[in-house]
């Protein structure tokens, strides 16, 4: 049969958002955070030690002795400390890390926490409840880069956004450890706030559950809870790594719920966390969805009434390429830094994200209309505009990837077409840097341009250490099975790509600010590939001598406004490549 954590890493990575996490503090055990009745014996144990009296062995009886009645947390904590802030301060000596147990690990986020937040942001966990009132969950998220809704009162509760439209939230159904409210005696735990209550039939009806740490034994309103829901529209899971107790079996009979036999919290979470990211991995675009969206493109593009579908279907593949570009995989920030492995797996990760669109792309530039450019632009402006965000320089650069493997694509099509206006209105479009500067499209996405650093951190690509053009390269070679359907031979297609750079690299010269008289281009594959780029730049002063101001290249505006100017240029360009030296 297969296996149950097998079936839950399916469910999880198919339906994102539809399993919330129920953690008992079983999950917050090997971060040696004390639960609250352990916290109250071992004020007792202080309280009985003021008094010059031993409680051992044992310290809730002691206290019933002494005071005439049970123990109870609040209670107790209101009558040794009097205002909140006096309280807080008791607390976080119990619940947050000194230095000391920082350095150690302690009472910092588990792997479970960690595993948790990691699919939280990745979109594959929304909503967690929690009967743990320490802040390490809260702590996990932040670090991954989540910031949650957390709700730990009734009036949290009823005033708290929709879970739909919520990126995360952590129901805290015992409350949170700074505040002295917070519920862990017998009595408090028969019954909860109907703010509470009334949420929780709204998760368990509408979400599945996978819970973990949690006996059951203890919290009688949150079995009654689970009683309540008669929906099993998803599945329940009960990870265990001991024999279950009479109301966990009771619960589990009830949700017809799947036991997961664990390890430990730690081991579980990690393991499902990896095993989700191995098969979102492997669900790569299957070919017919490719095929189909080739199939649209086509359609829409013959015919202007459909100008709406072919804006919604550049627009929506743009969106989907953003959502899959989120999370920990594409993180820029609290990961290592580059090396050749994580560089290079990171590459296909992006391409990978951007197969149906480099599919359509190469047939949307050969047959791009005036009307078209415009979806064109928008598409390239938003993979290519960046939110500002601290990280390794390497990991923030490569986020503009995806817009360089769109502009490569449309390009090759639209010059394989003669179609050189579409490339100059892509070229000249205008995004907003990070420093809020406004630069042109071709100053920032071509390969050495992308990188600060040039080709450095390209060389990072697994084989390409010793390339002169090793991005260039690897476009070239990914590139070439998307545009066969436009560019069937193989040498036509290595002079188009040719092509296409040396316009890149004259529009760069074009719309670039000088600094002086210093000039740079952006190399390119043609900087080895001599024979090509002889051939290109003799038929494009051809042009410009022969057509003068009608020629493409001037109508097209790539890198010049008349015929003089791109001829300009063109020298410029030719003085450029006496100095770069590529043999």
């Amino acid at each position: 049969m297969i296996d149950t954590l097998h079936s839950l890493a399916f469910s999880v990575q198919s339906n994102p958002g539809v399993y919330a996490v129920l953690l008992g503090s079983g999950v917050s055990r090997s971060a040696q955070v004390p639960t609250g009745w352990e916290i109250t014996i071992d004020l007792i144990r202080k309280l009985a030690a003021l008094s010059d009296e031993d409680c051992e062995p044992s310290p809730e009886k002691w206290y019933l002795d002494k005071f005439g009645r049970e123990p109870d947390y609040s209670e107790l904590l209101d009558e040794l400390v009097k205002t909140p802030a006096e309280r807080q301060q008791l607390l976080r000596s119990y619940l947050e890390a000194s230095e000391e147990e920082r350095d150690e690990g302690i009472k910092q986020p588990t792997a479970a926490h960690r595993a948790i937040a990691s699919m939280a942001a990745k979109g594959y966990v929304r909503v967690i409840i929690t009967t743990n009132f320490d802040r390490l969950m809260e702590n996990a998220l932040a670090d991954a880069g989540v910031v949650p809704t957390v709700l730990s009162s009734p009036d949290q509760v009823q005033g708290a956004l929709p879970l739909i439209h919520t990126q995360c939230c952590v129901f805290k159904v015992h409350g949170d450890y700074l505040d002295p409210r917070i519920r862990n005696t017998n009595e408090e735990l028969e019954s909860y706030p109907e703010e509470f209550d009334s949420l929780l039939d709204r998760i368990i009806d509408e979400f599945g559950l996978i819970i973990c740490g949690w006996s059951s034994e203890w919290d009688e309103a949150l079995r009654n809870a689970i009683l309540r829901a008669t929906s099993r529209r998803f599945t329940t899971y009960w990870a265990s790594r001991n024999s279950l107790g009479e109301w966990a079996r009771k619960l589990i009979s009830h949700r017809q719920a799947q036991e997961v036999k664990i390890e430990d919290a730690d081991a579980f979470f990690k393991k499902l966390d990896e095993l989700v990211q191995s098969i979102e991995e492997f669900s790569r675009p299957h070919p017919l969805s490719a095929q189909a969206a080739i199939s649209s493109i086509k359609r829409f593009i013959s015919d202007s009434k459909y100008r709406i579908q072919f804006d919604d279907l550049v627009g929506g593949e743009v969106g989907r390429i953003e959502q899959a570009t989120k999370g920990e995989k594409f993180a820029c920030q609290n990961v290592p830094q580059p090396d050749t492995a994580s560089f290079t797996s990171r590459i296909k990760a992006y391409e990978a994200s951007c197969e149906i669109l480099l599919s359509i792309a190469p047939i949307g530039g050969y047959w791009a209309e005036p009307q078209h450019y415009i979806t064109w632009k928008r598409a390239l402006i938003q993979l290519a505009s960046q939110p500002t965000e601290r990280g390794y320089t390497a990991w923030l650069d490569l986020r503009r990837y995806p817009a360089t493997l769109l502009l490569y694509a449309l390009g090759l099509g639209a010059l394989e077409a003669g179609n050189l206006d579409l490339l100059g209105a892509l070229f000249g479009s205008v995004i907003r840097c990070e420093n809020a500067e406004e630069k042109m499209i071709v100053e920032v996405l071509p390969p050495f341009a992308l990188f600060c650093n040039g080709s450095g951190t390209a060389k990072l690509l697994e084989g390409m250490e010793r390339n002169y053009a090793p991005l260039n390269d690897r476009l070239h070679v990914i590139l070439r099975s998307y545009v066969k359907r436009v560019i069937g031979n193989d040498e036509r297609f290595t002079h188009q790509f040719d092509h296409l750079e040396i316009l890149m690299a004259l529009s760069f010269i074009h719309h670039r600010k000088r600094v002086g008289d210093y000039i740079w281009a952006p190399p390119g594959a043609y900087g080895y590939r001599h024979n090509n780029r002889d051939q290109i730049l003799s038929e494009i002063s051809q042009s410009l001598d022969n057509a003068g101001d009608n020629s493409v290249y001037v109508s097209s505006k790539i890198f010049g406004e008349n015929a003089d100017d791109c001829k300009k240029v063109l020298s410029e360009f030719r003085d450029w490549l006496k100095n770069l030296n590529w043999f």
